[in-house]
């Protein structure tokens, strides 16, 4: 079952040519962002090109029951914000569904607060941990009480005055780094995040953009501090959310490994934070040519047209895993059509995700005929050119309620000798609603 839904499995087969233009849906983390700012801030913000897919809605749904008034008008999401300090207590908990990065953020949001708010989630979410975002909201005062191993359900009670902090993240997290910086808006002073390995800043940009005392400077080791002045007014802007980059990459993929493609994927977020993927796959030898470069809202865009290409695996350097890390799996896909080994390595955060997403890729590509190695926190994929081989018509490849293992596999059908089976699409719609409509236009055999 995929988020209370009837399972549905889909089956991907070996396609002609893909070819045609796309405009990918808005990106999902400055999606949840913007609902989330527009909401603490004062006065109305009007955001075009919002992703509506199911995770998004539920931050929508979670920011109108702490008191902002958000609707849909003609393709723009309009939300009234309340004023940063001056959230409502719930009324009842706040469902995120599958939306781990709502969840958490939102923690963060509220934790601060004088009140008590509870958290809970589908079955994957409450699978998922927690601490690492508590963890520094009880630095700055937060009551929590929680699941077993800091899991959902999650019910926070804020203090009086909340305490700022000078944290330092543990690891590469842009969840938790956000967290703790929208905490910081509700307390006093300064709260000061150390950043080790950069991580996506469009929490950053977007706090400065709606108005918030915040610096960043890099310090003596390399290493990002971020500093924001608590307690201070936001004001409502318009935005219009480019093309998730993480949703891009399974057209972008799939146009690599079919032969004789030739696509073009519009309005495509193009912040170097979250160009890992791209980088990676012209290492390998892909054709992706940038067109149009240009900055929106604060933000880098560009077209990309992809083709057909004859990939080569290569070591792709561990600290460019934060840049992508939720495209490694769909990475893993194209290693498997490539010549040679590709090693990945620093994987770590993805036995976290809405899946342990290394584990279920691993065990993906076995299942579909390829040559693999996992460890602890790299994954060694061995390609065979052309696909020959790979698929698998009798087994379908087991999910676990994840959206981007589903479409990470029916990618790998549309280029693999046999068909591939996934055995669950319905969840695909909590992060790219649409998905196989958009690829059956560019010419996909999914069914």
């Amino acid at each position: 079952m995929s988020a209370g839904l009837i399972a549905k499995p889909a089956i991907a087969r070996r396609s002609k040519a893909l070819g045609g233009t796309v405009r990918i849906r808005g990106d999902k983390s400055i999606s949840h962002r913007a609902l989330m700012l527009g909401g603490l801030a004062a006065g109305r913000t009007r955001i075009a090109g919002l992703l509506e897919g199911e995770d998004v809605i539920n931050t929508a749904r979670a920011m109108r029951a702490l008191g902002a008034t958000v609707r849909e008008e003609g393709g723009t999401w309009i939300v009234d914000g309340l004023g940063n300090g001056a959230l409502l207590e719930p009324e009842a908990p706040l469902d995120f569904g599958n939306a781990g990065t709502g969840c958490r953020l939102t923690m963060g949001l509220v934790g601060a607060y004088d009140f008590t708010t509870t958290f809970v989630g589908d079955a994957s979410l409450s699978k998922r941990p927690m601490g690492r975002v508590l963890d520094p909201l009880r630095q700055m005062g937060v009551q929590v009480a929680s699941a077993e191993g800091g899991r959902l359900p999650v019910t926070l009670r804020g203090p009086k005055t909340a305490n700022p902090v000078n944290y330092r993240v543990p690891m590469a997290s842009a969840q938790v780094k956000s967290a703790v910086l929208l905490a910081g808006l509700n307390a006093p002073g300064i709260t000061t995040v150390i950043e080790p390995v950069i991580t996506r800043d469009h929490t950053e940009r977007m706090l400065q953009a709606f108005g918030a005392n915040l610096a960043v400077e890099t310090g003596n080791e390399g290493e990002r501090i971020i500093r924001l002045e608590g307690q201070g007014r936001l004001t409502g802007q318009d935005i219009d959310v480019p093309g998730d980059p993480s949703s891009a990459a399974f057209p972008l993929v799939a146009a690599l490994l079919v032969p004789g493609s030739d696509i073009t994927i519009l309005n495509v977020l193009m912040n170097p934070i979250r160009t890992g993927l791209i980088v990676t796959l012209l290492e390998m030898g892909a054709q992706i040519d940038v067109l149009n470069a240009r900055t929106a809202g604060g933000e880098d865009v560009a077209d990309l047209r992809v083709r057909y290409s004859e990939l080569k695996g290569i070591t792709v350097p561990e600290d460019r895993a934060p840049s992508m890390i939720d495209e490694y799996p769909v990475l893993a896909v194209a290693a498997a059509f490539a010549e040679g080994r590709t090693i990945m390595s620093g994987l770590e955060e993805l036995r976290v995700k809405e899946s342990d997403r290394l584990s279920a890729v691993a065990a993906g590509l076995k299942l579909t005929g390829v040559d693999c190695e996992e460890a602890p926190a790299a994954l060694v994929v061995h390609g065979r050119p052309g696909g020959k081989g790979l698929g698998n018509a009798a087994a379908a490849v087991a999910t676990h309620l994840d959206h981007r293992i589903a479409m990470s596999f029916l990618v790998m059908g549309l280029a693999s000798e046999h068909p591939v089976t996934v055995d669950d699409a319905t969840m695909i719609a909590t992060s790219f609603p649409g998905f196989l409509e958009l690829m059956a236009g560019l010419g996909a055999a999914i069914e």
